[in-house]
């Protein structure tokens, strides 16, 4: 090992790299930041793991190249660069020169060049050297001091390759890559390569030939009369490629190996750069001992307050209550923070119950009040009889609207993801499970009390961030509007019969032994039904089933291997149908039985903040997921009834509303048209796809229609269709082409909506709701893909989820000033479920239709189902 180590950074790369896979981020000057922050972060990471002595970073000149003289197309396909990564390479250059990191660009030359180049000269010295980038054109470098560490998962981590490496990896030598991409070409630099030629055909030609021009030395040899004519008939292509392929590790640098000595960064400058990126916590790796008492505040001063007529207001304070875990509903509070510009309170929970002049405050609209999660304050007051007004943000939404993609919208997540104050997780003041206690009272209110100046400190950068991604009205006239609907439908709860439930529970346990014996009988023998193991014996040695998919632990018997086998054998629909009986027993009459409140409700909890789409779903319990294929599922929900006597529940659902956001987004206008004439448009896809006409149009035909249509929503491929219609794959492919030349619109959209992803790295709803696809530019066919098809459904699904969360917010505001009695009890995808007296339900048939078809204004009409009943069963 030498004791010079040079570090050569493709910069444009790994810029390129971090700024897909970071959320949009920027400081309060509105200047977009990740880039440079996910690149700061590894080039801390390189320089504390690599310990260099010389480090360059090299960048990509400019467009044209000597490459494009040889072939002008060279790169031609790539996307512009969006501009909010475009204003982040001269800060890359700042920050390169306060880190004292030589970098360097040259005319007509590619970064990869400069680093061949650099390289070459450097292993000529003793040198070891490292690369870093996210190019496998660079792997041709690998040699036995050169390592190339390619980055992953973003730029979090790196896989670095030596010619050993490379040889286990992909079974060929460094200097093979050319001839690799030669013969397969490169989409992304548009390379064209030898058409039919993949990375697995060209190892295979190389493994057996040795190099590019020993296979056309050797062309009699080569097996496949199609391989062998696209060689012979591409062969310019070939070589050319292999000239586009090659790196120059002779280019006219003028950079020398003693200017990329590195001695270390300048602390001053770096902390004055740092400052104006906001980068406070990249700050604790080079300062930690400045940072420590920023980011801990220690100092922070608590008030306990007694009497609240004595503290002092701003009308703008954050108001943070907490619990000692999820359930609200029924968990004690256990205090309230209040921070403000200069003060931090904490109130005890029995002055937040007996204080009347707390309670007036909460009450005042004209005092504005800042929060986390406003729904949970909303619920908690209400239990008190307090009704609170006047809230005007909300951290918990505000940070889910900017960064959607984030898993973890907690108060500790958020503050570190922005370098605010340290706060605690609840856990490590809580505790958990057994250990779950109320902590000694100064821990107590230190902890709510800091979340409460979190809220206070974060309100300014995520209304920023709301503000620059267009999403301010999302949050202030959808999301904090519906958290307060939200609240009082979680409050109010949903009747169950109890005693429905329980004789349910018993009939169906009578069906599942039915079954058991039923299986048993057939196969000849008693066995644990629900071992794996034991059924794989049984249904492939027992019965010779034939084996689909093995494990490490047997053969598989999941339920896309049964649904194979369902032909084979009629044990397999009993065995498909005890497990879903079982799974109904178990997860749903069992559960439902659990979470039932003394006031014979379920009082379920609305995640608002989950879903990358935008759309709710619920906990404790999910009543959004209860199956209903099945009718035993359907008949769960006559167990959920009106919490009077003489009212009825009313459902309601937009028809087809994703196909109608699909017409209106993608403006075709023979799918817009269907709509406003009100056809059936499964019917009608059916008449265009089969060439049929309407009275020839079959049960199957608008059967396969149905899944066409709303496949193409999804993104659906030509596998996924046959696997859902249990056709080939090219009978699927005909399909999706058909439908596609009756609706060219939608496939103009489909193909826009995946280049403006390619190339903003996000997409949007008609209300502005962001969804951040980092994989859509991933060499990674599956998560390519995958990301895709996000990219065309998100808009639609995203939308239709916003239309009806405003059908609610409308609604709620219509039934108040109508003055009924009626309320909505849950929301479930496309449908609301209401509960009304007998005597209101012909004014619904009306009024809701009329709110829901009408929250907002689409190129085709929005159209509502409706129906009631008894019980929610009886409802649909």
């Amino acid at each position: 090992m030498s004791d010079k180590k040079l570090v050569l950074i493709d910069g444009n790369s790994v810029l390129y790299r971090a700024f897909f896979a970071l959320p949009l981020l920027s400081n309060n000057k509105g200047v977009h930041t990740n880039a440079v922050f996910g690149f700061t972060k590894m080039l801390l990471k390189i320089l504390e793991q690599e310990s260099p002595t010389h480090v360059l970073v090299a960048f990509d000149a400019g467009k044209t190249t000597f490459r494009h003289e040889t072939y002008k197309e060279y790169k031609g396909g790539r996307q512009k660069t969006p501009p909010e990564l475009s204003e982040q390479f001269n800060i890359a250059r700042e920050l390169l020169e306060a880190f004292q990191i030589k970098h360097y660009e040259l005319e007509n030359y590619e970064a990869d060049d400069i680093i061949g180049t650099l390289s070459k000269q450097a292993e000529t010295k003793g040198f070891d050297v490292a690369i870093i980038t996210g190019d496998k054109d660079m792997l041709q470098l690998a040699s036995a001091n050169i390592a190339v560490q390619l980055t992953k998962k973003g730029i979090s981590e790196t896989e670095s390759y030596t010619p050993d490496y490379l040889s286990q990896q992909l079974d060929i030598r460094p200097e093979q890559i050319i001839d690799m991409k030669a013969l397969m070409g490169d989409a992304s630099d548009n390379i064209p390569g030898v058409p039919g030629v993949g990375e697995k055909t060209a190892i295979k030609l190389l493994k057996q030939f040795g190099t590019l021009s020993q296979v056309y030395e050797s062309l009699d040899q080569v097996s496949g009369k199609k391989l062998k004519e696209n060689l012979i008939n591409y062969k310019n292509d070939a070589f050319m490629s292999y000239q586009l392929a090659t790196i120059d590790r002779s280019s006219p640098i003028e950079v020398s190996l003693d200017e990329t000595e590195y001695k270390g960064y300048d602390m001053t400058q770096m902390r004055a750069l740092f400052a104006t990126l906001e980068f406070k916590s990249l700050m604790s790796i080079i300062d930690p001992d400045q940072v420590e008492e920023t980011t801990t505040l220690k100092d922070m001063t608590v008030e306990v307050v007694e009497d609240f007529q004595s503290i002092e207001l701003t009308g703008k304070e954050s108001v943070v209550v907490d619990f000692l875990t999820e359930q609200y509903h029924i968990d004690t509070l256990l205090g309230v923070g209040i921070s403000n510009e200069h003060h931090h309170y904490f109130l005890t929970k029995e002055t937040v119950e007996k204080d009347k002049a707390f309670h007036a405050y909460l009450e005042d609209l004209q005092m504005e009040k800042y929060t986390f999660d406003a729904k949970k304050m909303w619920v908690a007051f209400k239990r008190m009889g307090i009704e609170v007004r006047g809230v005007t943000f909300d951290l918990l939404l505000g940070s889910y609207l900017v960064n959607p993609s984030e898993n973890n919208h907690d108060i500790p997540s958020i503050a570190k993801r922005y370098e605010s104050i340290g706060v605690r997780e609840d856990e490590d003041v809580y505790g958990k499970g057994k250990k779950l206690a109320v902590p000694d009272n100064e821990t107590l209110q230190d902890h709510i009390t800091r979340k409460a100046h979190v809220v206070y400190s974060l309100k300014e950068p995520i209304e920023l961030g709301l503000n620059e991604n267009a999403q301010m009205a999302l949050l202030e006239t959808l999301e904090l509007p519906l958290s307060q609907i939200l609240a009082e439908m979680e409050q109010r709860g949903v009747k169950v019969d109890q005693e429905k439930l329980e004789s349910m529970q018993i009939e169906l346990a009578g069906r599942i032994k039915t079954l058991e014996e039923n299986i048993y009988d057939t196969a000849g023998e008693t066995f644990n039904l629900n071992s794996p193991k034991q059924l794989g014996v049984v249904l492939f040695e027992n019965l010779e089933l034939p084996v689909i998919k093995k494990t490490k632990t047997g053969y598989s018997t999941s339920a896309d291997v049964l649904e194979q086998l369902k032909k084979y054998h009629p044990i397999i629909e009993d065995i498909l149908l005890y497990r879903q009986l079982q799974k109904l027993q178990s997860t749903y009459l069992e559960g439902l039985l659990k979470v039932i409140h003394p006031d014979g409700k379920i009082h379920t909890r609305f995640n608002q903040a989950l879903t990358q789409t935008g759309r709710l779903s619920s906990t404790d319990p999910n009543l959004q997921n209860i199956p209903i294929r099945l009718e035993e599922g359907r008949r769960i929900r006559q167990a959920f009834v009106p919490s009077q006597d003489n009212w009825e529940i009313f459902a309601c659902d937009y028809s087809q509303i994703e196909l109608r956001v699909l017409a209106h987004i993608a403006g075709d206008e023979k799918l817009i048209q269907a709509f406003k004439e009100g056809r059936d448009v499964h019917t009608q896809t059916a008449m265009d796809v089969f060439h049929v006409s309407e009275e020839e149009v079959d049960s199957l035909m608008r059967r396969q229609a149905k899944a066409v249509n709303f496949g193409i929503v999804y993104g659906i491929s030509d596998y996924g269709l046959s696997q859902n219609l249990g056709i080939t794959r090219k009978e699927a492919k005909a399909f999706i082409d058909r439908y596609f030349e009756s609706y060219p619109g939608v496939k103009k959209y489909m193909d826009n909506i995946v280049k403006e992803a390619k190339q903003l790295g996000y997409v949007t709803t008609l209300m502005q709701r962001r969804r951040y696809l980092p994989d859509i530019t991933s060499r990674n066919f599956n998560q390519r893909s995958f990301a895709e098809r996000t990219a065309m459904n998100t808009p639609i699904q995203g939308s239709a989820a916003d239309i009806i969360k405003k059908a609610m917010i409308d609604l709620a505001k219509r039934l108040k000033e109508e003055n009924l009695q009626a309320n909505v009890l849950l929301q479930v995808h496309d449908e609301l479920i209401l509960e009304a007296p007998k005597e209101e339900i012909a004014q619904l048939e009306v009024l809701v239709p009329e709110v829901m078809e009408q929250t907002v204004a689409l190129t085709v009409p929005l159209k509502v189902e409706y129906s009631h009943g008894p019980t929610w069963y009886d409802a649909k």
